[in-house]
This record gives structure tokens, sequence and C-alpha cells, in this order.
């Protein structure tokens, strides 16, 4: 018996640790951080919402902004909407001013976005619309243009 003891302990597992490794494993770390770029990249234009229009194109360069947009859009069928709502005609006025009495009053900038085969008539009636109404800072939205 005495044997048996001696035997098992010799020189076991216990004698001996391991060093704690002190290196922390970035590749996994990078692999998802790859991915998520990858899922962001692909989904960021898809994230872009509103009335799919034609917009022209002109030379003009964009404005900055520091809020959020009021977007004021008409579509080639002559609908008229407010950020993507749509709204009939003679409901237009009083749903601008009740949104821009809660943003910031008359002084409210809108963005006017008309597809380039919009009636040209809808249109002009929709900003005369807005200037008789009092609206005073109002800006068309274009893209620019590619080909020189």
């Amino acid at each position: 018996m005495a044997m048996n003891m001696a035997g098992s302990s010799g020189g076991g597992r216990r004698g001996r640790r391991r060093a704690v490794m002190s290196e922390i494993n970035v590749t996994p770390m990078v692999d998802v951080m790859l991915v998520l770029l990858i899922i962001f990249m692909v989904s960021a234009p898809l994230l872009t919402v509103g009335v799919p229009l034609d917009l022209p194109q002109t030379q003009a360069k964009s404005l900055e902004q520091d809020k959020t947009p009021l977007q004021l859009s008409v579509d080639v069928s002559g609908k008229v909407f407010i950020n993507d709502t749509e709204v009939p005609m003679n409901e237009l006025i009083p749903k601008l001013k009740a949104i821009t009495d809660a943003r910031g009053g008359l002084d409210e900038r809108i963005y006017m976005r008309a597809d380039k085969k919009a009636d040209y008539g809808t249109v002009a009636r929709v900003m005369g619309q807005l200037s008789g109404a009092g609206f005073k800072r109002l800006a068309l939205v274009t893209e620019v243009d590619q080909g020189h």
C-alpha cells in the first residue's frame, strides 16, 4: 500500500501550473465588426424613405441643415405629400400651419420636392398657396446634374 501512495503522488498535474494567458484574441472581434460594417453599408441606402420621385438635376450645391427638414412633395400624378403623408390640396395650408406652429412658425424652411414630370400647374398652385399663406422660406429640391 505504501508503494501505491508513493507512486501516485510523485509528479501529477498539481505541481505544474500553466501560465495565465494575458493576451486578448481580437480576431473574432474583427470578424464581427467587418460583418456589421457590411450589413450597415448594404442597409443604409435602403433606409431612405419618402415618396418615390424622379427629381430634376441642376448645378446648385446642397443646403446645409441643422434639423429634420419639413418636406412637401408633388408626385407625377399631382398628389401632394407632407413628408410621407398624402394631403388633399384643400387641407394643405391648415396642416402645414399646424406643423410649423409647433416647430418654429412661418420662418420654418419647407423643402419642396416635385417630380420632373409632374404638372407644372400643380407645382405652381402649391407654391402659390404657400406664398399666399405667408411661408417665405421655400427651397426647391433637385439632384446634382452628373453630366455637363
